[in-house]
């Protein structure tokens, strides 16, 4: 299989639910699944604490298409995992290698994670203007218990109000609104719109992805998100759980 790098379209327009593309391989992958790899791809795979995109890939001008059911990133190359529905022919895709392709994503369950992930990170900005400089660690945005994790705790007298604090200053952001950008920068600049500073995971000879949040500093995000923070809609800080130096802010989006 060809092994150059898939193109990450979503990258650059995180709101795009169409495209075309074209066949790189169609496979079985270590796990007996039918795996379509094209040159590019809006499809967002599984990562990040963001699960993946759903949808369709039409084949050329025939009766057929590639239903999506999981995406995955390894090794540079995007791997869309599903199977084969046809209305003619014999349904074969592994001939159609260099056949041009119609991506489709899954509009509704696109939105959906992107309101949760957009919330994730609007929950990072609230721990700092309610007054807790927490560092946020583990994230996820999946729609069955959305939670983010922190290094740190809050005194457990302080809990109750803290939540009902970080419930506050979310949905007051959320309806006043801010649109969110999202921009590949030099490692320099990207540590200026970061507020000073970035993980230690990013090295500093790359080009990291910048997704800010309104006015608020940026943050490294390699996810999709809203356009505007009011499409968030509302958000309940439903749990905040502390346990052996980490706290855990569970949450939900209206």
């Amino acid at each position: 299989m060809d092994s150059h790098p898939t193109k990450l379209d979503y990258y650059a327009d995180m709101w795009r639910l169409r495209s075309e593309s074209t066949i790189v391989s169609f496979l079985k992958g270590d796990d007996g699944r039918s795996a379509l790899v094209l040159d590019s791809t809006i499809f967002h795979p599984q990562g990040g604490g963001q699960p993946a995109d759903t949808g369709f890939i039409a084949v050329g001008d025939q009766e057929l298409k590639f239903v999506v059911e999981d995406v995955r990133l390894r090794d540079g190359i995007v791997y869309h995992y599903g199977y084969v529905e046809t209305l003619a022919g014999d349904g074969a895709v592994e001939s159609e290698t260099g056949k041009e392709v119609r991506l489709h994503v899954d509009e509704s369950r696109r939105k959906l994670n992107s309101r949760l992930h957009s919330a994730g990170h609007l929950l990072d900005i609230c721990m700092k203007n309610v007054g807790l400089g927490l560092e946020p660690g583990k994230g996820y945005h999946f729609p069955d218990g959305p939670f983010v994790e922190y290094k740190g705790v809050i005194p457990p007298s302080e809990i109750s109000n803290k939540q009902k604090e970080l419930e506050t200053e979310a949905n007051a952001l959320i309806s006043k609104g801010g649109e969110v950008a999202v921009a590949l920068l030099p490692y320099d600049e990207a540590v200026e719109e970061c507020g000073g500073s970035l993980p230690d995971y990013i090295p500093k000879e790359s080009t990291p992805r910048i997704v800010k949040l309104g006015t608020n500093p940026g943050c490294p995000c390699g996810g999709t998100h809203v356009h505007n923070l009011s499409e968030i809609i509302s958000m309940k800080v439903s749990q905040i759980r502390t346990k052996k130096g980490v706290t855990k802010v569970s949450y939900t989006v209206g």
